[in-house]
């Protein structure tokens, strides 16, 4: 007996599918955004006399970051932050396109990411002019650069990024990717 080839995807599955990926690409990336820029007005307001032993050697310990990653490359934050708005353009537009739960999940949290930290760019710490801020760090581990949850969203969606491009492509005609 002969195998029937499998039916084509319907049309409305399809675009619902791409709709709810839409839809989780923008919930996670504002939300990553609004909870990365609520932690650092938190740090601001709470940090500024010194630091927070948690447990272990984690702490919050302001610091101000007008580098690069890691505090490299002082005096380039503004050049650094006119590369990532044109990286995040690019990468917004890959999360509205993504195929999967997990590339759009992925692609928002580094976009949201990026953004926490321009925004800061932008308008923190005005001494440098518009995108000469420095961005808010207040995670130390006291065995890594000190960083923020914007931070977390770069790294951790990287990851997930690469995990998601190991993974088989999805197919429409199976349920939900």
């Amino acid at each position: 007996m002969v195998d029937a080839p499998s039916p084509e995807p319907s049309a409305p599955s399809v675009s619902r599918r791409r709709v709810t990926h839409r839809l989780l690409f923008l919930v996670v990336a504002i939300g990553w955004i609004v909870v990365d820029q609520a932690s650092k007005a938190w740090a601001v307001a709470r940090l500024p006399d010194g630091e927070i032993d948690i447990v272990g050697s984690l702490r919050f310990n302001l610091a101000y970051n007008s580098g690069a990653s890691f505090s490299l490359g002082g005096g380039q934050g503004r050049w650094i932050a006119v590369v990532a708005v044109v990286i995040v353009v690019v990468l917004v537009w890959q999360g509205l396109q993504a195929t999967s739960r997990l590339t759009a999940l992925a692609l928002a949290m580094i976009v949201g990411g990026a953004l926490g930290n321009v925004i800061d760019r932008a308008f923190r710490d005005g001494r440098g002019g518009f995108l000469g801020g420095a961005v808010v760090d207040f995670v130390d581990v006291q065995w890594w650069p000190i960083f923020n949850v914007a931070d977390v969203g770069v790294v951790v969606g990287a990851v997930l990024l690469v995990v998601a491009s190991l993974l088989p492509v999805p197919d429409d005609s199976d349920g939900e990717a």
